[in-house]
């Protein structure tokens, strides 16, 4: 057997035609072809599933029921299968807590670092802390805990996991009578206390007991030093209500201020003992924000300006209203923004003031009254969601609140303790916040003594590794503090395949998702250069991909199809980028040789009026105003990082959608948004599914099954037996397979192994009953159309107008492989995204609507781009405004009009650059995208 090559035989999963391939090893290989045409399934759904499912076979049982087990992919063999890892699009993780220095491990070398070579500074006077001697700490306790009653206590365990047995004997053998444990004081003689392996336990020596007074200090110094000796260093003086811990180091000489002893779970936001307590480590707290509890300015009480108090309770709240608007002189019928600031305050938060309250019930004579002070609109609604125990309530007051920076640490995430930790002048939220580039040049330039220097040197050479990798996959915009959840499919993936880079591991195979996506023409170089160097250590790359500059730098081409779906599954070509320029059969050959073969369409299209943004400022964006002229077709364009995601989906569409649907979204920082009264709707289509459960499919999606089940129950049978459309629906119980509940699967728990999914047995897979499957519309039962792709199902219903115009749709967008009932979670994020587009078009259009569509060409092909392009100018045609953030030069050559951001991304983007005709942003030399899109114009 050739050990240089990867040999699959016989592969038939989905849609692939029992296909035979040879795939060289320790080569970066692409496997491209139309969207649809079996790429994904053989990368994947096939050589990586195999992979890992061997890989996982070879573990015990005992570990398996760990770990999840993929599907056996339906091949007949995989020879020179080496261990597979899979870096697909999906985002890194949804946790708030989860940060690109956490993901990366950065921030925990971090942590590192600013334990062992970090200054304390006094949270106080700012004063870097030094070391504390026994003599200060008594002074200090003196004076704090002054004739009162105090424990000296050695501290021995904070906050630490475990059982200690020989800990409180080893306590005992040193004449130690008595300890405190978890806050209660045991006596050593009797016996120990069992404690639970699993939970954070606090253990002391109880060194002392003494009055804290002047006349007993050379008693308190010994205590003190006995204590320090036990604990190394440590000491903690408790009284009745109040205990504080001293150091003998990092003590502020002139506050008095402890920090105590740095260790890195200091500086953990995840940890009790670094994060703020107030945020408990998020930055971030949900509040109630006042612009969404009054979100009409212009209307009174009465008329219903306090949303939350407008409905059930604003008979009784209005009585309070009254009394509260007499004291301080308004009255409800007063419009908000005629009152004065003072009195808007008191409705908010609130008065101190007693007042008297009366109220009398509709239902019977009955006054109820009481004195009190008034709550405040925000303080109710506060105690209100922290005391019911409805989740329907909770969720109903969670659209007043938004998440709003920590007030006690300022978003900081951290103690004031740790944040007051500096290494040349920086704490090490601070240096979080920099770039990936300015973090790597603070790191390259720290100034430390030789001791320091020898310290981090470890440190420090990991850490400039893992920001090398991640400036090497074009992240350098990004900062470390940046949360996992905002970065995008494309982000996500490239920082997993910096942190594989840093892992040097040798003789893998790779499998990658389309990892330009994001990724501007510019910084493509460096992505090819890091997936070389993936190759160049001994490992095999697959990359499913349709970027035409990396399918060049390839070593070998595999291309699937010709066509998608049913359609595709078969090898067109495998070869080198020489070979595929000289094979006529491959499509994806025929666009790699000819640029024009997306042509520029001729058009002339009249301005509409213009939408502007306003002194936009969020994140990275430069205080800049941006015009959009309606009727066009718009690209906005620019190096990843340069702010368009924050123009268009941050402010632009959170302006609108707030303006038009009364979302509670903030939207970015801004001035103003223009020319709204110029639309009269926004629509954003972006690749989120289209539904998250195996029932939601395309056609009910676009809406095309409902006139399939009103068709089915204007049959003659269905008249007979009384049939109507619901019968025909899964999601109805009197017409779908009872034993599976019209899923037409059964899940069955395999404990240790994957679970299976086996066809029912009673519907056979086919979801409804028998009595359902009996009727039948040209030959076909409602399970066969189900089955039906949208080509297939658009011949059928040629002579029905409801559903023939909507499948047109699907199949205008690309989509004409997929079945009509195929699960939405196994569409792609590019499939839904196109799957929402078609229902769009299916819908009649106003004229005056404005499209937001965040990178449409994800997932496609050339031939596909084409198809969108003319689905993204019919909507143009008849008036409306597309605006796609787009990185694809056929895409932004096809434009009306280019909205360019940068130069550069994160700190050096953020300025409009050039905005104008593709024509002329093509001849502008300071514009990156114009230096591309001159190669494909010209």
């Amino acid at each position: 057997m050739n050990q240089n090559e990867l040999k699959v035989r016989g592969a038939r999963h989905h849609n692939l035609k029992n296909i035979d391939v040879n795939i060289p090893k320790n080569k970066i290989v692409v496997i491209s072809g139309l969207s649809g045409s079996g790429k994904s399934t053989l990368a994947f759904d096939t050589i990586y599933a195999e992979g890992q499912r061997r890989y996982v076979e070879s573990l015990s049982a005992y570990a398996r029921q760990f770990l999840e087990m993929m599907d056996k992919p339906d091949v007949d063999s995989i020879d020179g299968l080496s261990p597979a890892i899979s870096i697909q699009q999906k985002t890194t993780s949804k946790n708030p807590r989860s940060t690109v220095g956490t993901t990366t491990e950065i921030y925990d070398y971090m942590r590192l670092l600013f334990a062992r070579i970090g200054i304390p500074h006094c949270t106080n006077c700012g004063r870097k802390i030094s070391t504390q001697s026994i003599e200060s700490i008594t002074d200090s306790v003196i004076k704090e805990f002054s004739q009162k009653k105090v424990l000296v206590l050695a501290p021995l365990i904070q906050r630490k996991k475990g059982t200690y047995e020989k800990l409180f004997e080893q306590m005992k053998k040193d004449g130690y009578s008595r300890a405190r444990v978890n806050g209660e004081i045991i006596l050593l003689e009797d016996e120990f206390p069992k404690l639970d392996r699993q939970k954070w336990h606090n253990i002391e020596i109880v060194v002392d007991r003494i009055i804290a007074s002047k006349s007993d200090k050379s008693r308190i110094f010994e205590g003190i030093q006995t204590a320090l000796k036990a604990a190394k260093g440590s000491v903690l003086v408790a009284s009745e209500k109040n205990e504080k811990i001293f150091s003998q180091n990092n003590a502020c000489p002139h506050c008095g201020i402890t920090v105590g002893e740095l260790e890195p779970r200091t500086f953990s936001f995840n940890s009790p003992f670094g994060m703020c307590n107030q945020c408990n480590g998020l930055g971030v707290k949900m509040e109630f924000d006042p612009d969404l509890v009054i979100p009409d300015k212009t209307k009174s009480i009465l008329d219903g300006a306090i949303v939350p108090w407008s409905g059930r309770f604003s008979s009784y709240r209005k009585q309070e209203l009254r009394v509260v608007g007499k004291k301080y002189k308004f009255n409800l019928m007063t419009p908000m923004n005629q009152m004065k600031s003072k009195q808007i305050k008191v409705i908010l938060y609130g008065t101190e003031d007693v007042m008297k309250f009366s109220y009398e019930a509709k239902t019977s004579d009955t006054i109820w009254e009481y004195t009190d002070a008034f709550e405040g609109v925000l303080n109710n609604l506060q105690r209100k969601f922290m005391e019911t125990d409805s989740e329907s309530k909770r969720e109903w007051l969670k659209q007043f609140m938004r998440d709003t920076p920590c007030l006690t640490c300022q978003g900081r995430k951290l103690k004031p303790e740790a944040l007051a930790v500096k290494i040349n002048s920086k704490n090490i939220m601070e240096v979080c916040d920099l770039s990936i580039d300015s973090s790597y040049e603070f790191f390259n330039k720290l100034e430390l003594t030789d001791t320091e220097q020898f310290i981090a040197r470890d440190i420090l050479k990991e850490i400039k590794e893992r920001l090398e990798f991640l400036r090497n996959v074009g992240l350098n915009y990004l900062s470390l503090n940046r949360s996992s959840a905002t970065l995008s499919g494309g982000e996500s993936q490239r920082i997993r395949l910096a942190t594989q880079i840093g892992s040097n591991l040798t003789g893998v195979l790779y499998v990658l998702d389309e990892p330009t996506i994001g990724l501007h023409q510019r910084d493509n170089a460096r992505l090819i250069k890091t997936l070389s160097k993936l190759r160049d250590l001994g490992n095999t790359v697959i990359v499913v991909e349709h970027d035409e500059e990396i399918i060049r730098n390839s070593d070998w081409i595999l291309d699937l199809g010709p066509g998608a779906g049913v359609h595709g599954g078969s090898v067109v070509f495998e070869g080198t980028l020489k070979q595929i320029l000289n094979n006529h059969k491959s499509v994806t050959g025929d666009y790699l040789k000819d640029h024009n073969l997306i042509k520029i369409e001729d058009k002339i299209r009249e301005q509409k009026g213009k939408i502007v943004v306003k002194g936009a400022q969020e994140n990275n964006l430069k205080n800049i105003n941006v015009e959009f002229p309606l009727g066009f077709l718009i690209s906005v364009t620019g190096v990843s990082g340069s702010g368009k995601s924050t123009l268009i989906n941050d402010i632009l569409l959170k302006a609108l959608s707030s303006y038009f649907y009364k979302t509670t979204g903030l939207p970015g920082k801004h001035k103003d948004v223009a020319g709204v009264e110029n639309i009269d709707k926004i629509i954003s289509i972006d690749q989120s599914p289209i539904g998250r459960t195996p029932r939601s499919n395309p056609a009910t999606y676009i809406g095309a099954f409902t006139p399939i089940r009103e068709l089915f129950s204007n049959t003659e049978l269905s008249k007979e037996r009384g049939y109507t459309p619901g019968q025909f629906s899964f999601n109805v119980a009197v017409g779908r397979c009872f034993a599976c509940e019209g899923d037409g699967v059964k899940k069955i728990e395999m404990q240790f192994l994957s679970d299976v999914y086996v066809k029912c047995d009673e519907c056979n897979g086919k979801r409804y009953n028998s009595e359902t499957l009996g009727v039948m519309y040209k030959g076909k039962n409602i399970a066969d159309i189900l089955q039906m792709t949208v080509e297939e199902a658009l011949k059928f219903f040629e002579n029905i107008p409801a559903i023939k115009k909507k499948l047109e749709t699907v199949l205008d967008v690309g989509l004409g492989y997929i079945k009509l009932g195929q699960s939405s979670t196994t569409l792609s994020g590019g499939e839904a995204q196109r799957v929402k587009l078609a229902s769009e078009l299916s819908k009649r259009g106003t004229g005056k609507t404005l499209y937001i569509l965040d990178e449409p060409t994800t997932g496609l092909h050339f031939a596909d781009v084409q198809k969108l392009l003319d689905v993204l100018n019919r909507l143009v045609n008849v008036g409306n405004t597309v605006i796609v953030i787009e990185h694809n030069m056929d895409v932004i050559k096809n434009s009306d009009w280019i909205i360019d951001l940068g130069p550069e991304g994160g700190d050096e983007g953020g300025n409009l650059v050039i905005a104008g005709t593709p024509k002329e942003v093509s001849s502008f030399s300071k514009s990156y995208t114009g230096k591309y899109l001159k190669k494909v114009i010209n």
